[in-house]
């Protein structure tokens, strides 16, 4: 006899489905760009392609990108001088039709071509001729507004092909600023755990372990970071590819982004040119770190070594600045809790800017 029709328990269904979306092929090297065509097979992308550049990374990395898609392609080009919600529409218009869009430039082209591919369900490759920040691989994209910038959900690279070459050529500034954005995972992992403990918010072990690996790699490696060394590109790539893998991991952007963005946004707000983002963040990080009881000394010694500012002087901003941008960090993504939402009066932000100079 079956009890079937009397049990009022049932079976719990587990469900904690995500769509995780992660690059199928990498390619880091010398002459990387080569592979692109290769790539497009082994994929099988379509026949028509969308390059949005920058007019001057065309010159010198697109046209050669062109050339060879062209091959067995119909391939059109996009310039993106900046990046606005003008331009992302402006683009969307001349991307329809095609099978796939690269991006191939700095970090404001390849947030463009990101949020056209994501507008329009195209896949992506994501071709960076800077190792400027981990926004070469993850699925998030940050966009100026008249209140400031805001992160945007976006297409995640199907493939990211870096040149080394060209990446080495690139001003060293901007691979330093790389390097902080990389750095600052340690501080937006402790602010995300931080959020967990007091908010409850949900975290995930695997995102928090990779971004910690990636920024503590960085910090082990700071005195082997050269400018315009093509096996220091490679090493720098690899770990902003890593960055960007956590964030897909995570379905978020918080393996990589905490108070040390907010405050890194806030300053960009109010002297918008002064500082990269990389810049701005690694800053933030030596002060969240301090903030959070950590190393903030080893933090500020790692940055020096790769060659990134430490103080608002180094970037020819007045601490009165600084000192606005943490208080006004908490305005920033007020729905996200870290550290810098805590109360901090103007006395203490100001001791905090202080504290950049202390040796």
């Amino acid at each position: 006899m079956s009890a079937d029709g009397i049990k009022v328990l049932k079976r719990k269904t587990f469900d904690r489905s995500r769509w995780m979306q992660l690059p199928r092929d990498v390619v880091i090297g010398h002459d990387a760009v080569d592979q692109i065509p290769a790539v497009c097979s082994d994929l099988g992308l379509g026949r028509s392609v969308l390059v949005i550049s920058g007019r001057h990374t065309l010159d010198y990395a697109g046209k050669r990108i062109c050339d060879l898609l062209s091959e067995k392609s119909d391939v059109r080009t996009f310039i993106a001088e900046t990046i606005s919600m003008e331009v992302i529409g402006k683009a969307e218009i001349e991307a329809r039709g095609v099978d796939l869009i690269v991006g191939v430039g700095g970090g404001r082209v390849i947030d463009t071509a990101k949020i056209v591919a994501y507008n329009l369900d195209r896949q992506f490759i994501s071709v960076p001729t800077a190792a400027s920040h981990d926004g070469i691989a993850s699925a998030r994209a940050s966009v100026p507004m008249e209140s400031g910038s805001v992160s945007l959900d976006a297409q995640p690279p199907i493939a990211i092909v870096a040149d080394t070459g060209v990446i080495a050529g690139a001003p060293h500034r901007l691979m330093a600023a790389g390097c902080a954005d990389i750095i600052s995972n340690y501080t937006a992992i402790l602010d995300w755990e931080l959020s967990h403990r007091l908010r409850g918010e949900p975290v995930s072990e695997y995102a928090v372990a990779l971004s910690r690996m990636t920024a503590e790699l960085l910090m082990k490696n700071a005195k082997g970071i050269k400018p315009h060394h093509e096996e220091t590109a490679w090493f720098v790539i690899k770990a902003l590819v890593s960055s960007g893998v956590a964030m897909s991991i995570a379905g978020s952007s918080r393996p990589g982004s905490g108070g040390e963005h907010k405050f890194g946004h806030a300053l960009e707000r109010l002297v918008p040119g002064k500082a990269l983002h990389g810049e701005a963040c690694g800053i933030g990080t030596i002060i969240t770190m301090y903030l959070h009881g950590g190393d903030w000394k080893a933090i500020r010694n790692a940055l020096k070594d790769i060659g990134a500012p430490t103080t608002p002087a180094d970037l020819g901003i007045d601490d009165d600045t600084a000192v606005e941008a943490l208080l006004m960090a908490k305005t920033i993504r007020p729905e996200r809790f870290t550290i810098l939402d805590m109360g901090l009066t103007r006395e203490s932000a100001g001791d905090l800017v202080k504290m950049l100079y202390r040796e």
